[in-house]
């Protein structure tokens, strides 16, 4: 009786065309939801998106006026190094001269940077042996710098294959960080610290009467004179 006057809100008619068009919307947009987390990146601790597949860096105090160099030689004894800057898959990155010109200019004035760093990355796979060494190349201090070379794998994610710190006290001074074997999958194989000299490779071959090294195009005097 009551409902003849209105006082009840009556039920809308039902609509099956409209149940079914509401349906079709909620799956698409569930297909859709799916399809953006089968795209998406995964966000995983440690990784990298780089086209290298280790990063060596070599870094001592902020400010240190000293010169230290890094030297890498991949297992067909091409060396990367401030002469030779890319040798087969090794890229000398960053070179950093120490308190010399390691500055920027920013509208007209010189903004010193206090960062001392050398980045060397391997941009390919090839299986065998690197050597990691670094040299002290002018001692301004007199005094001995504590330097840290790492040696990271980057892909598929990081990984530390060497952390370490060691003491270089002269000009001259030649230490081999590290020394580590990869497979030809890039897989470290092996890691140890036995002493090499890249500088006394290149004196080896000139002993032998070569003017220019073969591996590296670096003429006798280069080795001894840095760049201006």
């Amino acid at each position: 009786m009551m409902d003849d006057f209105g006082l009840y809100p009556r039920e809308e008619p039902f609509d099956p065309l409209g149940v079914m068009l509401f349906k079709a919307l909620q799956v698409i947009a569930f297909l859709f939801f799916l399809a953006l987390l089968a795209v998406s990146p995964d966000a995983k601790d440690g990784k990298i998106d780089s086209k290298a597949e280790f990063m060596i860096t070599l870094d001592w105090p902020d400010n240190h006026p000293d010169d230290l160099d890094l030297f890498v030689q991949d297992p067909a004894g091409n060396i990367a190094w401030y002469r030779h800057r890319e040798a087969g898959f090794l890229t000398l990155d960053r070179d950093d001269r120490g308190g010399a010109n390691d500055f920027i200019m920013v509208a007209g004035k010189k903004i010193a940077s206090p960062i001392r760093e050398e980045i060397v990355t391997i941009r390919g796979i090839v299986a065998g042996e690197y050597t990691v060494n670094v040299s002290h190349f002018v001692a301004t201090t007199g005094e001995p710098v504590t330097a840290n070379v790492k040696v990271q794998k980057l892909n598929p994610t990081a990984q530390v294959v060497f952390d370490n710190k060691f003491t270089l006290d002269h000009t001259g001074d030649e230490k081999t960080a590290v020394r580590f074997r990869i497979d030809a999958e890039g897989k470290v194989v092996n890691v140890d610290q036995r002493p090499k000299s890249l500088l006394e490779t290149f004196r080896s071959s000139w002993r032998n009467g070569a003017d220019v090294d073969p591996k590296t195009g670096v003429s006798r005097n280069q080795v001894r004179v840095r760049r201006e």
